[in-house]
């Protein structure tokens, strides 16, 4: 393959890129089978992560093809970015015509700038409803995981504003996060974080989201590594600075591909645990609080997942609680046999054990509790103030019997 810096005007990058894709035997073509049965993280994982929820629904999985054969991009690509087209729908048609795989790596390729690619991943709008680039890239400072994908959120919702909300570092350690407002009102989140929560190892995960005013969303994920986890580090950062990272997620060629997404009807019936209960987590769990406790910080007035950092004058002590409707098709894998049954039929769980995010000396104390319409509310409390940081107390703040009684109290209904 050419030298990726050939100025030669009879060798552009779509004719390389074509030769390149030619030589992996065709691999853009995914496998449309298998995007059923595929990984259940993949397109939606991005947006899950920014959110401080300890327990995650399934996502719909994205099946994609990886490319074996590097492919080099030419010198000075990244300075503009062509716009993702595609010539597989009429011209004279009035709907935005369809955007393959190859169209949208083209497109990422040109934002990206300089370098070489492999384990090309790639999924179009016309394969399914989430647009998704994944490739490895050197720039020849060391490869490096990059990962796009592209949707649309509700405008104002709460899924829009936790897209672009800097998560709460009693969950999650970043070196740096900030949420801007661009010229035409798009909102950008530029997180600078660690793949792993309680970094065990050191690998940077650097990550932009951007939702514009009418709910298209744009996330662009790198690392400082040729994997998202057990890979070896490969360069000190990611190769994208925070400045690139906006100017990549803010090009509008994104937002003409978002566009061509072919509109989704709305289920029917919510899938488990997609609907939340109405009202915000963290002030209802405040109101349920025994005296005595005072509070540090909250998640505000989320709903669905809230927490709190209370202390009993013992220590700071992190109690978060997930509200979630609609959960009877889970109830068996959640509740077994030994599992407490009330009069009106209501399950109660408890567990008590280690915490799950590496803390030292980190207990968990849960009740997990449904209801027999489905509607479930489990809170957990922990000896410390967050879950990855050394415990603060010999046991959380609350008792098991308070977790429980504010678990099943009506004030969640």
């Amino acid at each position: 393959m050419p030298d990726a810096h050939s100025s030669d005007s009879a060798d552009p990058f779509e004719t390389r890129l074509a030769a390149g894709l030619r030589d992996a035997g065709g691999a853009f073509e995914t496998d449309r089978a298998a995007l059923v049965t595929a990984g259940a993280l993949k397109g939606r994982r991005r947006l899950l992560r920014r959110r401080n929820a300890a327990v995650m629904s399934g996502a719909a999985g994205i099946a994609l093809v990886g490319v074996g054969t590097a492919v080099l991009l030419p010198s000075g690509s990244g300075t503009q970015a062509s716009p993702a087209t595609s010539t597989h729908a009429s011209a004279t048609s009035s709907a935005p015509a369809p955007v393959s795989g190859k169209d949208l790596f083209m497109t990422f390729g040109h934002l990206m700038g300089d370098g070489s690619y492999t384990k090309i991943e790639t999924r179009g709008t016309d394969e399914g409803p989430a647009p998704y680039v994944h490739a490895v890239y050197d720039d020849g400072k060391g490869k490096s995981a990059v990962e796009l994908s592209l949707g649309r959120l509700e405008p104002g919702s709460d899924e829009a504003r936790q897209a672009t909300t800097c998560p709460a570092k009693v969950f999650t350690h970043y070196d740096a996060c900030r949420t801007s407002r661009l010229a035409d009102g798009s909102l950008v989140m530029v997180l600078q974080g660690y793949e792993y929560p309680d970094r065990r190892v050191d690998t940077k995960l650097w990550s932009a989201e951007l939702v514009t005013p009418e709910g298209q969303h744009v996330s662009l994920s790198e690392w400082n590594a040729a994997a998202e986890k057990d890979s070896p580090i490969t360069r000190p950062q990611p190769p994208l600075s925070p400045a690139r990272l906006t100017k990549f997620v803010a090009s509008k060629a994104w937002r003409k591909v978002i566009d061509a997404i072919p509109e989704q009807t709305p289920a029917a019936t919510p899938a488990p645990g997609d609907t939340a209960f109405g009202a915000p987590v963290a002030p209802t769990l405040k109101s349920l609080l025994p005296k005595g406790l005072t509070v540090s910080d909250s998640s505000g007035d989320d709903t669905g997942f809230g927490y709190l950092v209370v202390d009993d004058g013992k220590g700071k002590s992190l109690v978060q609680v997930n509200v979630q409707a609609n959960m009877s098709d889970v109830e068996g894998d959640l509740f077994g046999s030994d599992a407490e049954v009330l009069s009106d039929g209501t399950k109660v769980a408890t567990h008590q054990g280690p915490g799950e995010k590496g803390g030292s000396g980190v207990v968990m104390w849960t009740v997990d509790t449904i209801r027999t319409d489905g509607s479930r509310v489990v809170i957990s409390a922990f000896n410390s103030g967050a879950q990855d940081t050394p415990s603060t107390r010999t046991a959380p703040a609350l008792t098991m019997k308070q977790l429980r009684a504010i678990a099943l109290s009506p004030n969640w209904l």
